[in-house]
């Protein structure tokens, strides 16, 4: 079976057609009004839980839907497809970075059943939100580098420090957290889970973006908030092996959200252009568009075929085999390369009306800027890339 046959069987066929439902009359109609509000309403959470949609790619044994990251990358591909966005997909589904470690840890032996039963199972049914606290004011990419710290005093570990960039950290209920319980470097980080009501855990502010205005991002403070110790996620001072870990899963994702947008940039530059007339022509009959469209196609073809390989290797490959994280790097970066080039374009055929905020292509043209930035930004994944080749 090939690539392209194993994201077509029958039943991810099913799966694409009813997401691709589910999001023209569920999401689609709203999107800019929650783009106006900066923020998703949280019964969609419980409504895409209910259709099925929320848990897939997660075990059925921690309250998921079952399938893999074949079956998340079509729920994806369709919801972009039918009028969605990465915005949209980015806050709706921050579980897919909020949750693994704990599912990881807890089926690893490690500990975190608990957690399993607290903060999994009620996040894949739609009842909690959860978050990533990873990115602090003082560095981005240098996760190595973080200095909210933990201190451990009994039965509790005492947190001081901030985290900036947090996606769906307004709404939260819960944020995994990385903070330092060791010495410095790598060595001495670990992952907690931190609820939003614990004393001296704040909000500091909401931060207004150039792109996913439906998301919610905030910048938190940490004052002495007492945090359990069984709240801790697998091994103390192992946090970063775990966040490192899921680094494959979270760069894997951001490259199917960029070929996706992508694909949904072309689709609606194509039919334009064939509905917009010009000098008694429609667009499409000029040679200049067609050479955009057909540049736009191959860039989105390729990332898609590029991106698809690796996921499908992903499914048994182990997460930390060198040749896996180059593929997941090499992905995202010719995605993300794919994504700047089609959305640019596609608003270049609008004209006008693609820099119009009521025009879809305006809202994945912003949306579009943050996939080199998020997950590890370009540059740091050109010089991983290096290292990883040997160059």
């Amino acid at each position: 079976m090939t690539t392209t046959d194993l994201f077509e069987t029958p039943e991810r066929q099913a799966l694409r057609s009813a997401v691709e439902q589910f999001t023209a009359r569920e999401i689609a109609p709203h999107l800019p009004q929650w783009e106006d509000d900066g923020e998703l309403p949280r019964e969609l959470h419980a409504a895409t839980a209910k259709a099925g949609f929320l848990a897939v790619g997660y075990p059925e044994e921690v309250g998921g839907a079952g399938g893999d990251a074949v079956d998340a990358c079509v729920v994806t591909e369709a919801m972009l497809a039918a009028g969605g966005s990465t915005g949209l997909q980015a806050s709706l589904f921050t579980h897919s970075i909020a949750l693994p470690h704990i599912i990881d840890a807890a089926s690893s032996g490690a500990g975190g059943s608990r957690l399993v039963d607290l903060y999994v199972r009620p996040t894949l049914a739609g009842e909690k939100i959860g978050s990533l606290g990873v990115t602090e004011p003082s560095g981005g990419s240098d996760v190595a580098n973080i200095r909210t710290r933990a201190v451990r005093d009994g039965d509790h570990y005492v947190v001081n420090g901030a985290k900036t960039f947090i996606t769906s950290g307004v709404r939260a209920d819960f944020v995994t957290t990385a903070v330092r319980t060791g010495g410095e470097g790598h060595a001495g980080i670990s992952l907690l889970v931190i609820d939003k009501d614990l004393p001296g855990f704040t909000v500091s502010r909401s931060l207004r973006k150039m792109g996913w205005h439906c998301s919610d991002t905030a910048e938190l403070a940490f004052d002495d908030v007492r945090v359990p110790v069984e709240n801790l996620v697998g091994e103390e001072d192992g946090g970063f092996y775990l966040v490192m870990q899921q680094f494959v899963g979270e760069r894997l994702g951001l490259a199917v959200q960029a070929y996706g947008t992508a694909q949904r940039a072309l689709d609606l530059a194509v039919a334009y252009a064939r509905e917009r007339d010009t000098f008694g022509k429609p667009l499409i009959a000029r040679q200049v568009i067609r050479h955009k469209l057909v540049e736009m196609h191959a860039r989105t073809s390729a990332a898609r075929a590029l991106t698809r390989q690796a996921l499908v290797r992903s499914l048994e490959t182990p997460k930390t085999d060198p040749s896996l994280i180059l593929d997941a790097v090499t992905a995202k970066n010719v995605a993300v390369a794919a994504v700047e080039h089609v959305v640019h374009e596609a608003v270049q055929v609008f004209g006008g009306m693609g820099y119009m905020r009521e025009s879809e292509i305006d809202r994945h043209y912003r949306d579009a800027r943050i996939l080199g930035i998020g997950g590890g930004a370009t540059e740091v994944m050109k010089d991983l890339s290096a290292k990883l080749l040997g160059y």
